[in-house]
């Protein structure tokens, strides 16, 4: 069995470490030793998560344990750690807040000061040892010894970095090979970069797919025989909130289906309601039949992954395209056009914008569908620069807006790990926004000084803005200007949102720099 000291120490070793091979070496290093039957552990916790999720701990708790009694020497497994968490998690009913603080205080009793530390701030999801999701597939791959690219392939259809990990470590190359995409088991999004207009995507792809880009939610859709699975995004089964779908799908002749769409709901003139009005299908406490009726959802395929035994993510875009035309009737594919022409390309833009429409997708023709990644392949071109960004904390407003959470802090996330920030702003806020954002935000506390409330970084926020200036005020030397609000993103999470490299491409595009 593995003791988590041992992690502990690999974890320190990789958050001392500035480069990313040696934090890849760090942790390789440490996953060799691991017990197989532990590995999915702890590969969790070096990323950052617990197997269990959320426990319903408060802050306030977590830092009196970590100040209470603790071991001498090291003892704990992953092993015992997970099982107390499980146990903790599965707390439930009159007294349960009592008693899973009772349950976490034995098992902190049996943790070192070192231990106690960093399980405080795995359950607070403070880890920041730069282990993310890039830097972990490099470390399981340098582990065994396997390519980087088997593992991001497997990471990419099996949604599960641990399972990964685990085939990796115990078979190698032909472990790793057996992953592929299954229905009813959802794969994480391909994912786009922006360009800067429609003449941009052409010139990076030439002959390209144009496509309607929908302010909705993304969702995948699986069909097995007579059963139809709806999931968002994030892997969320949300199958029972949108039966309109399920009906869609379940009707189609084809045996077997993963689809990639977005679901939107639409104005009885045929017009997209804003994105906030889609995403109440999708809230967590439903009344299915009442907002059926109320808000009815359209979907609209732009992809399909498998079809009827066969799995086609490898294969290119246009055959994909193909295979989704003959097994979808046209009512439920996103408008696309495939042209290299730039006039014709700019008239399907402004068609678009004109029916409402946030801008429009280009694929490359000849592209895979690159699963969690934000390739070259997929670009956006929207009416103004958007980039969805993580809040890292809020200060407190004055004059109307005293009492509530306003300016908001920035940060794009850094591939290497962490996040930097790119400036505040406390503009495009409604007050029904204030009120939410304040709410939410307190419950992500993790610390505050007179003016500023700092959260642990979770919320992802769309944010328009006009360009990129360089800025010696700010860590990454960059700043947005004239940021503000669009719309919180709940169908995403911190780790989708963009990159500080997506935001120097921006700055290094623009024609002219602008200092702050």
């Amino acid at each position: 069995m593995t003791l988590l000291a041992d992690l502990v120490e690999a974890s320190t070793r990789a958050a001392r470490t500035a480069s990313r091979i040696g934090k890849r070496d760090a942790i390789a290093a440490f996953l060799r030793a691991v017990a197989p039957d532990e590995v999915e552990i702890a590969v969790a916790y070096l990323a950052g998560e617990t197997r269990q999720g959320r426990l319903g701990i408060g802050i306030a708790t977590l830092a009196a344990l970590r100040g209470g009694a603790a071991a001498a020497a090291p003892t704990l497994t992953l092993s015992e750690v997970d099982a107390a968490l499980a146990r903790i998690a599965a707390t439930r009913g009159k007294g349960a807040a009592a008693e899973r603080s009772a349950k976490l205080a034995a098992l902190f009793a049996r943790a070192t000061r070192a231990e106690q530390d960093f399980l405080v701030r795995l359950l607070v999801g403070e880890l920041r040892q730069g282990a993310l999701e890039g830097v972990m597939i490099e470390a399981i791959a340098a582990a065994p010894g396997v390519a980087v690219a088997d593992v991001r392939r497997a990471a990419m259809l099996a949604g599960d970095l641990g399972a990964v990990a685990r085939a990796a470590l115990a078979e190698g190359a032909a472990g790793l090979a057996r992953f592929s995409i299954e229905p009813l088991r959802p794969v994480l999004p391909m994912l786009a970069q922006p360009a800067e207009d429609v003449a941009d995507a052409l010139a990076r792809l030439g002959t390209a797919a144009l496509e309607f880009k929908l302010d909705g939610a993304r969702v995948q859709v699986h069909k097995a025989g007579g059963d139809v699975r709806v999931f968002t995004r994030n892997g969320n089964d949300v199958t029972a909130a949108v039966p309109e779908i399920v009906d869609a799908v379940r009707g189609l002749p084809a045996r077997e289906l993963v689809l990639d769409g977005e679901a939107i709901a639409l104005a009885p003139g045929g017009a997209p309601q804003p994105f906030q009005v889609t995403m109440r299908r999708f809230g967590r406490k439903l009344d299915v039949d009442a907002l059926r009726a109320e808000l009815p959802l359209s979907v609209f395929f732009f992809d399909v992954l498998r079809l009827d035994g066969e799995s086609l993510v490898e294969r290119p875009a246009r055959e994909r395209f193909a295979a989704l035309a003959d097994a979808l009737p046209s009512g439920l594919i996103v408008p696309r056009l495939v042209t290299r022409d730039a006039d014709a390309a700019q008239a399907f833009y402004a068609e678009a914008l004109t029916r409402g429409h946030e801008g429009v997708m280009a694929k490359a023709l000849d592209a895979p569908y690159e699963a969690g990644s934000r390739g070259a392949a997929w670009l956006k071109v929207k009416r103004a620069h958007t980039l969805d960004l993580v809040v890292l904390a809020a200060e407190w407003g004055h004059g109307r807006r005293r009492g509530w959470l306003s300016n908001l802090h920035l940060g794009a996330r850094d591939p290497a790990g962490g996040f930097v920030m790119l400036g505040k702003t406390f503009k495009g806020l409604t007050d029904e926004l204030l009120e939410w954002q304040t709410r939410e935000l307190l419950a992500r506390e993790i610390g505050r000084d007179d003016h500023t409330v700092y959260v642990r970084p979770e919320l992802v926020v769309e944010v328009a803005f006009n360009d990129v200036q360089a800025s010696p005020q700010y860590p990454g030397g960059l700043a947005l200007r004239f940021a503000r609000v669009k719309r919180y993103r709940p169908d995403k999470r911190a780790e989708d949102a963009d990159t500080i490299d997506t935001v120097r491409a921006i700055y290094a595009a623009q024609p002219a720099k602008t200092a702050a």
